[in-house]
């Protein structure tokens, strides 16, 4: 009796091991053929948001370009083209109705694309003539009317957060969105001598304060936040220009913001580890190009190679995400030849987008080993 016992217990441990062959063969085998939003959490795209006129070729370019490469994630940079009815003083004239959204919204829920719209707040509120809407209609959030050039808000200003937050809900219920970008890049003046508000403050509390009043606002309603990551960024430091991080203290906010906060981490002219940094901050972390497809390249090997290092904290780098900065019109037509740019040659947006699309389909056999 003992013996068979023995034999019982053997042959269920060649079968237990059989199954577990079997499974792991197959395991393999699916993974190998999955597609990059199966292995990475974000693989997005960033847009402005088309004229209403140029939706139905938007929703088709999502339908069949976005959605056959597995783009998980939309970015929408919206600001003031919908027709907000909160404050309707701010639309742009030929601003996005709501059924124009809708077709925006059902298309990407039909592909599992999660939209996440944008405003840019704080920096980027105009220069010269060309002043952001909410600057044109509330002049007093101005931080240092004076200047002329890269202009931002106060973020100390009694009256702003009413606005900014009505606007922010009306657009994330438009969307039926769970996750808001709020910009935050390029903000070169912020706690000026010329603010009667915030003149003389800590440049880095304000920026990690306006953060966070603008995170906790969201995370009240379950909702999650990014932005752009280039003020987190101390720019001697890393040697980097005065666009991609911080000469004016900001830097220092990478410390004090909350760790549910999710970066995008942009470098348009080479690849800089700066996502690693982020990461290993306790901060989620996207890398980003723009129309360099050498440097788009470079930065998903620099994923890859962190991916296989012990001392990274590799959950916290979530992906990738292709930017465009001309407006989505332009974008298309120089996608679909109907416009060209021989000067520009293979340094386009477009060019690049379909450069990563096929890097990224690279990536998977890579990302299918265990990385530690």
């Amino acid at each position: 009796m003992y013996e068979l016992h023995i034999k019982q217990d053997a042959m269920k441990r060649l079968n237990y091991l059989a199954v577990i062959f079997v499974m792991s063969l197959m395991t393999g085998r699916l993974y190998a053929n999955q597609r990059p939003a199966d292995v990475l959490q974000v693989w997005g795209f960033s847009i402005a948001a088309p004229s209403p006129a140029g939706v139905d070729r938007f929703v088709k370019f999502i339908k069949e370009e976005l959605a056959p490469r597995k783009i998980n994630t939309l970015i929408l940079r919206v600001d003031y083209n919908y027709q907000y009815k909160t404050h309707p003083e701010l639309r742009r004239a030929d601003a996005l109705s709501g059924t124009d959204v809708k077709k925006i919204v059902e298309v990407c829920r039909t592909y599992r694309i999660r939209v996440i719209p944008q405003i840019n707040l704080l920096g980027h509120q105009g220069g010269g003539r060309n002043v952001s809407n909410l600057l044109k209609v509330y002049p007093q959030f101005e931080e240092v009317p004076h200047l002329n050039m890269y202009k931002s808000y106060c973020p100390l200003h009694p009256d702003l957060h009413r606005i900014l937050f009505a606007l922010i809900d009306e657009l994330m219920e438009a969307f039926e969105a769970d996750a808001f970008h709020a910009g935050m890049d390029e903000v070169f003046y912020i706690g000026e001598a010329g603010c009667p508000r915030c003149g003389g403050h800590d440049k880095a509390e304000l920026f990690a304060n306006e953060v966070k009043k603008i995170r906790d606002h969201l995370k009240s309603k379950g909702k999650e936040m990014w932005i752009w990551g280039d003020r987190l960024i101390d720019a001697k430091a890393m040697g980097l220009g005065y666009w991609e991080g911080s000469f004016n203290d900001t830097y220092r906010a990478v410390d004090m913001i909350p760790k549910d906060v999710v970066v995008c981490d942009w470098h348009y002219n080479r690849a800089v580890k700066t996502d690693v940094y982020f990461a290993n901050k306790g901060l989620r972390v996207i890398t980003c190009s723009w129309k360099n497809p050498q440097v788009a390249r470079a930065q998903i090997d620099d994923i890859l190679r962190a991916w296989k290092d012990p001392g990274i904290m590799k959950e916290n780098l979530q992906g990738v995400i292709h930017t465009v900065w001309s407006s989505a019109d332009k974008f298309l037509d120089g996608y679909y030849g109907v416009a060209t740019d021989p000067a520009a040659g293979q340094y386009t947006e477009w060019n690049t987008f379909r450069t990563m699309s096929g890097e990224m389909e690279k990536l998977v056999p890579a990302f299918s080993k265990d990385p530690g």
